[in-house]
C-alpha cells in the first residue's frame, strides 16, 4: 500500500509542476526551467514530517526509467543531422569522457588522498555522462541553434553508455586491484557493437513479426500494438545486459529502429497516431520522476554530509564544498580545452579548403561546454558503487563520492540556469532552419497528390455511368460541396440521400489515394535524404491525422 501511495504522490508532484511551471512563467521575469522545480518539488516531498522516503535503487532506476527515456530519445532524434555530426558526437561521446576519466580521476587522486585511485576514475566516469532533458528544460525549446542541439542530444545519447562502461571497469579494478587497458578496450567495442545490434534486431522483431502474423488492418484496435512498443525498450535493455552487452546502446538503436519501422506501411496510421501520443505523455512523467527522485536524494545526501563534516568543525565543511567547487571547475575545463581542441583542428581542415569562418565561435565553444549538464545518470552511476571489499571493509571514499556527484549535479544545473540565458541573449534567433525544405516537401506530396487524384478519377469514371462520372468529376474540383451535399443527405428526397452517398463515396476514394501517395512521395524525398526526419515526421502527423478523420467519419456513417 506504501508503494503505491507513493507512485501517486510521485505523478501527482509531476502534474504540479507542468502547473507550477506555467505559473511562474507568468509572474517572473526570467523563466525558471522544469527540472529545476521538480527536483524543488522532490527536496520539499523529502521533509521528515511527510514521511515520504524513497530508497534509490540504482539498478532498479536504470532498469526502469533510463531504457524507455533513451528509447523514446532515439526515435525522435532526427537521424539526418546525427549522421551529418556523427563525428562531433562520438569525439564528445567518446573522446572527452575517455579524456575526462583519465584527467578527472588523477586530479581527484591526487587532491583527495584518501580516495584510493579506482575509486577516482570510478568517479570521474559517473560525472562524464550529460544529460540532455535537463538542457532541454533549461534552455528552453528553440533557442540553441539546431546544429549545436543535435550535437548535444546525439553526445547525451551516446555517452552514457561510454561513462558507465567505464565504471563498471573502474569498479572492477576497485574491486580486484587489476586492470588491463588492452582488455578494457576490446570489451568496450564488443560491449558497444553488441548493444547497438541487439536493440535494433529486438526493434524490427516486435514490429515486423506481429504485423505478418496476425494481418493487422487499419480497423483493428491499435492499443496492442502500442503496448509492444513500451515493451521493447525494456526488452532490449534486459536482454543485452543479460548477454554481457550495453543495455543503454541498446535501447537508443531499439528507439532509432523504431523510427524507421513506424514510418512504414506495416504499423496502421490509427497505431502510429496512439503511439506518438502515448510516448509523448510517457515521455513527461518518467523525466518529471527522474527529477523528482534526485531532489527526494539530494537532502539526504548532501545534508548527512554537511552534518557530520559540521561536527569536525567548519573548516571540514569548507572543504567539501571546494572539492565540489574544484571539481565542477576541472569538468567544465576540461571541456572547454577539449572543444576549443576540437574547433582548432575544424578551423585548419576548413582553411586548407579555402573556407573561412566555417567553425562556431567561442560563444557556442562556451554553450557547448555549459550544455554539459549533468543528471539522474550521474547519481544512478555513483549509487552503485560497492559499499564494502571482497575482504568485508568499507570501500574508502564511497560517501565522499557520493557527495561531489550530488554537488556537481546541482551546480551544473544551476550555471546551466544561469549561464545559458547569458549566452544565448541577443543571439539571432534563425527561421524554421528546415522551412524550404518543408516547401519542397509539400510541394512533391502535392504533386503526387494531384497525380493520384488523376488516376484514381480515371478508374472510378471508367466503372460509372455519366452521372456517376459527373459526380466524381464535381468531388474532384470542388470540396467545399462536402457540406452542401451533407445538408441534402438530411433531407427527405430519398434521391437527393442517394446522390449525396455516392458523391461521399467517390471524394473518400479520391482523398485516400492521394494520402497515400502524398505519404510514399515523403518516404522517397526522406529516403534521398531530401528531407530531415523533424520534417517528415510533421507532415506525415498531418496526413495520419487526415486519413484517422476520413476513416472515422467513414465508419460512422456506415453505423
Amino acid at each position: 500500500m506504501d508503494i503505491v501511495f507513493t507512485v501517486l504522490i510521485l505523478m501527482l508532484a509531476v502534474a504540479l509542476s507542468g502547473f507550477i511551471t506555467s505559473a511562474l512563467a507568468s509572474k517572473l521575469p526570467f523563466t525558471l526551467p522544469l527540472p529545476l522545480i521538480q527536483i524543488a518539488i522532490g527536496a520539499c516531498l523529502a521533509w521528515r514530517g511527510l514521511g515520504l522516503h524513497v530508497t534509490f535503487d540504482p539498478e532498479l532506476f536504470m532498469m526502469l526509467f533510463i531504457p524507455p527515456l533513451l528509447f523514446a530519445d532515439g526515435w525522435r532524434i532526427p537521424k539526418r543531422e546525427f549522421f551529418m555530426q556523427r563525428r562531433a558526437i562520438l569525439l564528445l561521446a567518446l573522446g572527452l569522457v575517455f579524456m575526462t576519466v583519465g584527467a578527472l580521476g588523477w586530479f581527484l587522486h591526487v587532491m583527495i588522498p584518501v580516495m584510493p585511485l579506482p575509486v577516482a576514475f570510478a568517479l570521474a566516469a559517473v560525472l562524464s555522462p550529460t544529460d540532455a532533458v535537463a538542457l532541454s528544460g533549461i534552455a528552453g525549446k528553440g533557442r540553441i541553434p539546431a546544429n549545436l542541439m543535435h550535437i548535444l542530444e546525439g553526445e547525451a545519447l551516446m555517452n552514457d553508455a561510454s561513462g558507465l562502461v567505464a565504471l563498471k571497469f573502474a569498479i572492477a579494478a576497485a574491486l580486484t586491484g587489476v586492470f588491463s587497458l588492452r582488455a578494457a578496450s576490446i570489451s568496450f567495442v564488443v560491449i558497444a557493437v553488441g548493444g547497438l545490434v541487439i536493440g535494433a534486431v529486438i526493434s524490427w522483431l516486435v514490429t515486423t513479426i506481429p504485423r505478418r502474423i496476425v494481418k493487422m488492418s487499419e480497423d483493428d484496435d491499435p492499443a496492442a500494438g502500442v503496448i509492444l512498443t513500451l515493451l521493447i525498450p525494456f526488452a532490449a535493455y534486459l536482454i543485452a545486459e543479460k548477454l554481457g552487452c550495453s543495455g543503454i546502446l541498446s535501447a537508443v538503436s531499439a528507439g532509432m529502429m523504431m523510427n524507421f519501422q513506424s514510418l512504414r506501411e506495416i504499423i496502421p496510421t490509427a497505431a502510429r497516431i496512439r503511439m506518438t501520443s502515448t510516448w509523448t505523455m510517457i515521455e513527461f512523467v518518467f523525466n518529471g520522476m527522474v527529477f523528482i527522485l534526485l531532489g527526494l536524494q539530494f537532502p539526504h545526501i548532501i545534508g548527512r554530509a554537511l552534518i557530520e563534516a559540521h561536527h569536525d568543525g567548519l573548516y571540514q565543511v569548507g572543504l567539501l564544498l571546494g572539492y565540489v567547487a574544484a571539481v565542477v571547475i576541472a569538468l567544465y575545463g576540461l571541456r572547454f580545452a577539449w572543444v576549443w581542441v576540437l574547433r582548432w583542428v575544424a578551423s585548419r581542415g576548413a582553411a586548407k579548403h579555402g573556407v573561412s569562418n566555417a567553425v562556431p565561435g567561442v560563444r557556442t565553444v562556451a554553450m557547448t561546454t555549459i550544455g554539459g549538464v549533468r543528471g539522474a545518470v550521474t547519481l544512478a552511476g555513483v549509487l552503485s558503487l560497492p559499499e564494502v571489499l571482497p575482504n568485508g571493509a568499507a570501500l574508502p571514499g564511497r560517501d565522499l563520492a557520493i557527495f561531489i556527484a550530488s554537488g556537481t549535479i546541482l551546480m551544473s544545473l544551476l550555471i546551466g540556469v544561469i549561464g545559458l540565458p547569458i549566452l544565448l541573449s541577443g543571439l539571432k534567433r534563425r527561421g524554421d532552419p528546415h522551412a524550404a525544405e518543408e516547401r519542397i516537401a509539400r510541394r512533391h506530396a502535392a504533386q503526387a497528390a494531384i497525380r493520384a487524384i488523376d488516376a484514381a478519377q480515371e478508374d472510378l469514371t471508367g466503372q460509372m455511368d455519366e452521372t456517376g462520372a459527373a459526380f466524381c468529376a464535381d468531388s474532384t474540383a470542388r470540396v467545399m460541396s462536402l457540406y452542401r451535399r451533407r445538408l441534402e443527405g438530411l433531407g427527405d428526397e430519398e434521391e437527393s440521400r442517394r446522390a449525396a452517398r455516392q458523391s461521399e463515396m467517390v471524394e473518400t476514394k479520391l482523398k485516400m489515394a492521394a494520402l497515400r501517395a502524398e505519404r510514399s512521395e515523403l518516404l522517397k524525398l526522406r529516403t534521398r535524404q531530401a528531407i530531415n526526419d523533424e520534417t517528415l515526421n510533421k507532415l506525415m502527423r498531418e496526413i495520419d491525422l487526415s486519413e484517422t478523420a476520413i476513416v472515422s467519419r467513414k465508419k460512422g456513417a456506415s453505423a
